[in-house]
């Protein structure tokens, strides 16, 4: 009886497929029909073709993961309800033109995960309802011009690992409503400006894992509307020109995992809407200070696993709406509150994965470590020595102001420099400073501007004030200035340049360090030096035995010239005969004396 029942249920299970398949219109074989949603999944069933048969209301059908390897014209004209097309992971290599002919009413069209090399012009004809298409992980080698124009409605087209190597510049001509894009892992090698251009209702732009090398000026022009741009994973690319983003109005960009060395300030400096920055895994070493502050929407700031060692003072000056800062994993020792434009309107801050030192510099942070949102990883302290590994959520308050302290910066040889030399002289000043956290040097000329480390008067990078070749403008008063955290020292130094007379020649090479004013004499014979003399006795054997061979080579040259000009000329007469006539003694003429002649012999 228990058998009997178990056949009963199991052909009865089988009428009611087939009453709802017939019932629906069809169902093709190995495939599951759902009336009720109106869905035909044939997914994973090994066909090699498309089959037949399908209900002509069904609105979702699913082809996925079998073995197609062709899409004939028309091939599913009489499914005019069809909304979702699935196709991805078969063998299509080919899609004739007009395929889809007939599906009006389709919203989603997916094509992933096959072998089309190519798009004829037509492919897409009848698409006019499409909102999504997905044509990644193909081997597409272009995209031809008016390849979507009849997409008119079309929202997003996915179109990530492909063989790109060209996209012509009409190829998104109709795409009028397209607002997001994806290319990602092709072998385009620069951007497609022109294709781009025609897409200008585009809202988000991916762009990844690409081997372009450059961002030229206008790169994305009357892209007014785009919002959201992502370019990552493009080894290559380590500048951006300086007009290379203009004209767009981004709430976000991500330019990550590229090989920029420096944040590109002035090619960011247009995007006054922009509230997300990404610029996370590229080799940048420092965040300047008071060169964001165009920026004036921004909020949150990523540069995760960069090469950042130093975030300066008033680097993020003017960003009244920052709120979140991730440098996690980088090459910081400190972050000071004299970065921020107000601290307070802070709250997401990673620090995790830097070599933190634990002084006074970072006590802004650990007050405020339980306020301040660390994202689930708490910063740990790499020195002093005594709270390595120490996360700042561990420390006590009454800790916190034996631990988290710093030495002012203090000059080390405080004694008077001063300098007086001839014009020409070069002057070194030195200054040597003390403190933790150890201090910075800067030098402030006579005129109260700060002296770059570049240029014939400039800061060497241990801290000394290097004068080249001095002139007489350069006289004047120079302050060294050493300051850290806790607190600065400054030294005043002397120059004094004498003018060479017009009629002396200004020494070539004259290095001149510093001399106490009480010891004038010192500082005389100093300016003193010997004047180098400018070539050596080596140098001037070599340069006039040179000369002296070159001499000779030319004259033998003219003599063998001479020789075969001769012998050129044939049978050449070695005498010549010359016939004269005196001058009269007193110089009235030449009459009355006799002539005479005389035989040369020519050698």
């Amino acid at each position: 009886m228990f058998v009997e029942s178990v056949v009963r249920w199991g052909l009865w299970s089988i009428l009611l497929q087939v009453g709802l398949g017939v019932s629906a219109g069809g169902c093709p074989p190995r495939c599951v029909c759902r009336p009720e949603a109106r869905e035909v999944i044939c997914s994973g069933k090994y066909l090699n073709s498309v089959p037949e048969g399908f209900s002509n209301d069904a609105r979702r059908l699913d082809l996925s993961r079998n073995r197609i390897k062709t899409v004939g014209r028309r091939q599913f004209s009489g499914l005019v309800q069809l909304q979702e097309l699935n196709l991805s992971d078969n063998l299509i290599s080919m899609i004739e033109v007009e395929a889809f002919l007939g599906l009006k009413n389709l919203r989603t069209l997916q094509i992933k995960n096959n072998r089309l090399k190519i798009l004829p012009v037509g492919v897409f004809s009848g698409l006019s309802s499409l909102r999504f298409l997905d044509l990644s992980q193909n081997e597409i080698l272009v995209f031809l011009d008016y390849t979507f124009k009849e997409m008119v409605n079309l929202q997003t087209l996915e179109a990530e690992e492909n063989d790109l190597v060209f996209i012509s510049q009409r190829a998104f001509f109709g795409l009028q409503n397209l607002q997001e894009l994806c290319l990602d892992r092709s072998n385009l090698t620069s951007i497609p400006t022109e294709a781009l251009s025609q897409l200008q209702s585009l809202t988000q732009l991916r762009m990844l894992r690409l081997i372009i090398s450059t961002m030229p000026n206008n790169a994305f022009r009357r892209l007014q509307r785009l919002q959201s741009l992502v370019i990552s994973n493009w080894p290559a690319l380590d500048n951006l020109a300086s007009n290379s983003l203009i004209g767009l109005n981004l709430t976000s960009l991500v330019i990550s995992s590229c090989n920029l060395s420096a944040v590109p300030y002035v090619a960011l400096r247009h995007l006054v809407y922009l509230h997300f920055l990404d610029l996370s895994y590229n080799p940048i070493t420092v965040i300047q200070g008071n060169l964001l502050g165009d920026l004036l929407r921004l909020q949150e700031l990523h540069l995760a696993g960069a090469s950042l060692i130093k975030i300066e003072p008033g680097a993020f000056r003017g960003l009244s709406f920052f709120r979140m800062l991730n440098v996690t994993s980088n090459q910081l020792t400190t972050l000071e509150e004299s970065a921020f434009h107000s601290v307070g309107n802070l709250q997401v801050l990673r620090l995790d994965g830097n070599p933190l030192a634990c002084d006074c510099r970072l006590l802004w942070v650990v007050r405020r470590r339980f306020r301040l949102n660390f994202d689930g990883h708490q910063p740990t302290c790499s020195s002093p020595d005594a709270v390595r590994q120490r996360e700042f959520r561990g420390f006590s308050e009454k800790e916190l102001p034996r631990i988290f302290t710093c030495r002012p910066a203090r000059i080390m040889d405080r004694r008077p420099q001063e300098a007086r030399v001839e014009e020409g002289t070069t002057v070194l000043f030195s200054c040597k400073a003390d403190g933790d956290p150890f201090p910075s040097i800067t030098w402030i000329s006579s005129h109260k501007n700060v002296i770059s480390p570049t240029g014939r008067v400039r800061v060497l990078p241990n801290g000394t004030l290097e004068v080249r070749f001095a002139q007489v403008q350069d006289s004047g008063t120079y302050q060294c200035l050493a300051g850290n955290a806790a607190g600065n020292d400054s030294l005043t130094v002397g120059l004094y340049v004498k003018g060479v007379p017009q009629n002396r020649s200004i020494p070539l090479f004259m290095d001149v360090s510093w001399t106490e004013p009480s010891n004038p004499q010192a500082a005389n014979s100093s300016a003193q030096m010997a004047k180098p003399f400018p070539f050596d006795v080596k140098t001037l054997i070599i340069a006039t035995t040179m000369g002296f061979l070159s001499f000779l080579s030319s004259v033998a040259i003219c003599f063998v010239f001479m020789f075969f000009w001769s012998q050129s000329k044939g049978q050449i007469k070695h005498t010549a005969t010359i016939d004269f006539v005196p001058r009269s003694s007193m110089g009235g003429g030449g009459d009355g004396g006799e002539g005479g002649r005389f035989t040369m012999k020519l050698i």
